[in-house]
């Protein structure tokens, strides 16, 4: 009896050709096959290299600077070029500014993305780990600007905690006030203007009298004497006048450093280097407003134009105190971000599509810490009020989405003219905001008379009764 054998090739195909059509999978290829990964922590750091370079492809180095200068001692001995760490806390500072004086690429990247597979944890394993996504270019650097801008960040954040240090010893100023029952903040818009200050350091200096308080009124206070008198007839308690006191000392204490640190800032933008742009027309813009707290001390605004080669300050709703945070956080550069939108994306300032089988599940911003994008989120929230086309934009956004997505929109258009203005010297012109509505009804009026064709209607002018062309 004859036995037909099962045909397991409906192709007819032998298998050895099969195997050879059969595609195989793409391996990855090594990009920076000399790399290196490091595990920051606190008190000390596990660095790995490559297989072969050293008889401990790991090693663990302290925290100490003599530690720092010996791990890149022995990188550039393992033939070592680029390195990648993670950003953790301000751990990660001193690392990074010893090995770019070595000469390596320091790569710094999110704790995010070197995130390693779950299971067992260990600091050999996690700088393992950076090493190897490192050298095949699976970590993308996360945006640091130029060192010359680094360094004017310090300066500007440090200025700032300055001034948030100021405002709390307000805040302690106006407490001991309060409960001593002593209501100046209800008779002066700012307690710390010229007659706010002359009456505090009265009351310090040991003046009670509320009529010789109130004689201190500056004239140009609509309130009368005899309401901020009232006003300044309180329960003089001596604990709260010592509270009182130590908040004034203090507040005049932060305001000579933060005198300081504007000389210091001044001295340090004198020598950065001046951009010229041959396609800016533009000269600076001149203001004769008078200097507003916290404002620097010196002329900010020509070190920001002499720097940019533009006048930002131009921007409705852009001051000097916001050009210059946004420079410091950003830097001039706009050539590392390849597009507005990159830009605006950095800043968390559009939206964040998350899509799930083709639906869109959430869109809002993402939800980071970017002092450019709280300061651009300042400017267009003042802008409630202007007459200007950026102003109309805003209150048409506020009717529209509600007041915190208008913020965010209006910044988003804060931030394209910003960086087309510092990337390709465009000068910034505004239409105003009579031009900005026009504009806004002949693109409703198209759209409605494309709806109209697609149904095969018509629109007609209720007013003169003719078609609409």
């Amino acid at each position: 009896m004859n036995k037909k054998k099962c045909n397991t090739n409906p192709s007819g195909k032998s298998p050895n050709k099969q195997k050879e059509k059969r595609k195989t999978p793409g391996k990855l290829r090594r990009i920076n096959p000399n790399a290196a990964g490091i595990d920051v922590g606190s008190k000390e750091h596990y660095v790995a290299v490559p297989e072969g370079r050293d008889e401990q492809s790991v090693r663990t180095f302290a925290c100490f600077t003599p530690d720092l200068h010996k791990m890149a001692r022995w990188l550039k001995a393992c033939n070592v070029e680029s390195v990648a760490m993670e950003s953790t806390g301000v751990y990660w500072i001193p690392i990074f500014e010893v090995l770019e004086d070595y000469g390596f690429d320091v790569t710094l990247v999110d704790a995010r993305q070197v995130k390693n597979v779950p299971g067992r944890k260990t600091d050999v394993s996690d700088c393992k780990w950076i090493q190897e996504l490192h050298s095949f270019g699976l970590l993308s650097a996360a945006f640091r600007p130029e060192k010359e801008i680094c360094t004017l960040r310090s300066y500007w954040r440090h200025r700032s905690s300055l001034a948030k240090s100021c405002a709390k010893q307000i805040h302690l100023m106006q407490k001991a006030l309060e409960q001593m029952n002593v209501q100046l903040h209800k008779v002066l818009s700012d307690i710390t203007g010229m007659t706010g200050m002359s009456i505090i350091r009265a009351i310090v200096s040991g003046e009670r009298n509320p009529v010789v308080l109130a004689k201190m009124r500056h004239h140009s206070v609509k309130v009368s004497e005899e309401t901020i008198a009232n006003a300044l007839t309180g329960n003089w308690r001596e604990e709260h006048l010592f509270a009182l006191g130590q908040a004034l000392e203090l507040y005049d204490i932060y305001q000579d450093k933060i005198a300081e640190c504007d000389r210091r800032i001044d001295s340090y933008m004198q020598t950065l280097k001046t951009t010229k742009r041959k396609s800016n027309t533009e000269t600076l813009k001149k203001t004769k407003q008078k200097r507003r707290k916290n404002q620097p001390y010196f002329d900010l605004a020509s070190h920001l134009y002499r720097m940019t080669g533009v006048d930002l300050t131009r921007i409705d709703g852009i001051d000097t105190m916001t050009v210059q945070t946004v420079i410091t956080e950003c830097g001039i550069d706009m050539s590392r971000f390849p597009t507005e939108k990159h830009f605006c994306s950095w800043l968390a300032i559009c939206p964040n599509n998350q899509i799930t089988g083709g639906k869109i599940r959430k869109r809002q911003t993402r939800k980071v810490h970017n002092r450019a994008a709280d300061a651009l989120r300042l400017a267009a929230q003042s802008l409630h009020s202007s007459k200007t086309a950026l102003g109309a934009f805003y209150r048409r956004m506020r009717a529209r989405l509600g007041a915190p997505k208008a913020i965010t929109a209006t910044a988003h258009k804060l931030a394209k003219i910003i960086y087309n203005m510092l990337k390709y010297g465009h000068d910034f012109v505004d239409f105003g905001q009579d031009c900005y509505e026009k504009q806004y009804q002949d693109r409703v009026l198209k759209s409605l008379k494309k709806r109209a064709r697609e149904m095969g209607l018509e629109l007609i002018n209720a007013q003169t009764g003719e078609l609409v062309s």
